[in-house]
């Protein structure tokens, strides 16, 4: 009886309503952030299973709403969803380290033993003598994993600390040397599978 109390009366339409409201758009929001961002990196086969299932936690929570427009705690929960929806979408996407990045390297130093460790690491780069406004430099390109961007900055810290680098999005790639560090049969590969290189 007491349960039924709580379910039916101000307790559930002030607290557990706006709740539910709060919980399911946070997950559709969620949902709908990765998928925009697994999308622009052309992860094609998981983007209309994630909207799948957007769009129908979409429906619910818009549905509900609509049939209370007179509770207050609905809006603000429906706003607070929102916003955190956003955050947890960016940082699970940030945690997960998905797709391909391209870092170029520029040092006016010596870089052999920068370059060195680099190949004993497995990964592939090239290296390109440039034209600096302070004498020549060299410029060294590497394609790689965006979990192993951290393990290449360690790299330039430990061995040219002065070095400039930079580091961007690749849609896509082919030819792709990965590092003694990355795991092809991982889980999340598996799932995100990427076209294989050298």
């Amino acid at each position: 009886m007491l349960l039924f109390d709580l379910l039916s009366g101000t307790f559930y339409e002030w607290v557990l309503f706006p709740l539910l409201i709060f919980a399911a758009r946070m997950t559709d929001v969620t949902l709908g952030t990765l998928r925009s961002v697994l999308a622009s990196k052309g992860k094609k086969q998981i983007v209309p299973f994630i909207g799948f299932f957007e769009v129908l936690i979409w429906l619910f929570a818009i549905s509900s709403i609509l049939k209370n427009l007179h509770n207050l705690a609905s809006y603000i929960a429906w706003a607070g969803g929102y916003a955190t929806g956003i955050y947890l979408g960016l940082a699970i996407e940030e945690k997960l380290a998905i797709g391909n990045q391209v870092m170029r390297i520029i040092t006016n130093q010596d870089c052999e033993k920068l370059i060195e460790h680099i190949k004993q690491a497995n990964f592939g780069l090239t290296v390109l003598d440039g034209q600096g406004a302070r004498g020549p430099v060299k410029l060294i390109f590497i394609v790689l994993k965006r979990k192993e961007v951290d393990n290449i900055i360690n790299l330039i810290d430990l061995y040219n600390p002065n070095a400039f680098y930079s580091v961007e999005d690749v849609k896509e790639a082919n030819q792709i040397r990965y590092s003694n560090m990355y795991n092809r049969n991982s889980l999340l590969n598996k799932v995100f599978p990427i076209r294989k290189g050298l």
